[in-house]
């Protein structure tokens, strides 16, 4: 058991829409991402979404409206909701998804990483 220094970790890389794993419990994986630009619309059909700022602020795109998310505020996107995340200027949040979590959804994109590539930071 160790304790894990979010900014120390974030230090560790800079590409965004590039999720690194920096945890793992009870089937969940903890994720430090970068978000700049927009992602592209996708849904998860078994699986919810956690997204926390830790720094900046993004907006969630929902086909019902947008919802902006500030540092220090979270955000859980219900499986099945079909949303696009999309950031003007850098934003860094934490995730938290099951490990089983493909980050495009069904979505095929050149942003899509399966779970077992994903890297550990």
């Amino acid at each position: 058991m160790e304790k894990i220094s979010l900014a120390q970790k974030l230090l560790l890389f800079g590409e965004p829409w590039s999720p690194k794993v920096i945890a793992e419990l009870n089937g969940q994986h903890v994720k430090l991402a970068r978000m700049q630009g927009e992602f592209v619309w996708h849904s998860h059909e078994e699986e919810d979404e956690l997204f926390l700022v830790l720094r900046g602020r993004f907006c969630m795109q929902l086909r019902e409206g947008d919802i902006w998310v500030e540092e220090g505020e979270m955000l859980v996107v219900p499986r099945g909701i079909e949303h696009c995340p999309l950031a003007s200027e850098e934003c860094c949040v934490l995730l938290f998804e099951p490990a089983s979590t493909v980050n495009t959804g069904e979505a095929d994109s050149e942003l899509r990483l399966e779970p077992e590539a994903l890297d550990w930071i």
